[in-house]
């Protein structure tokens, strides 16, 4: 007497690790879009007197295989803008847009909504 037992899926073949990994790679670049539109939004609504190269040096990069980064090309005077620099210490001093750091705190907020949002036609690949 014998058994034979086939596996077979998407789970055993490697379409689901392949799933999985272009999830991640297109939840990370959809989160840090998100993040660098909604940072230039700010900006274009606060800022006083733009003159567009601080809002031209904002990028978004892939900085290692699991992180995107949004970052402003360290412009020298992009922590005085934000409010954190050491100018920002003198009173009265300016306070800040904190463009980055309200632009942070959404997404800590909205950002596992929309991983989950991402998610569901990886789901159908996957089986």
């Amino acid at each position: 007497m014998s058994i034979d037992i086939r596996i077979s899926g998407p789970l055993f073949d490697g379409r689901a690790a392949r799933a999985i990994g272009e999830y991640c790679d297109d939840a990370r670049e959809q989160i840090a879009e998100f993040g660098e539109e909604h940072v230039l939004l700010l900006m274009g609504t606060s800022f006083r007197h733009p003159t567009g190269y601080y809002e031209s040096h904002v990028m978004t990069e892939r900085a290692s295989s699991d992180v995107s980064r949004v970052h402003d090309q360290g412009v020298v005077y992009g922590p005085w803008l934000e409010g954190v620099g050491t100018r920002n210490r003198a009173r009265p001093g300016f306070p800040g847009y904190q463009h980055w750091r309200r632009t942070k705190d959404l997404l800590a907020l909205r950002a596992p909504a929309m991983a989950e949002r991402i998610l569901q036609p990886y789901l159908r690949r996957m089986g």
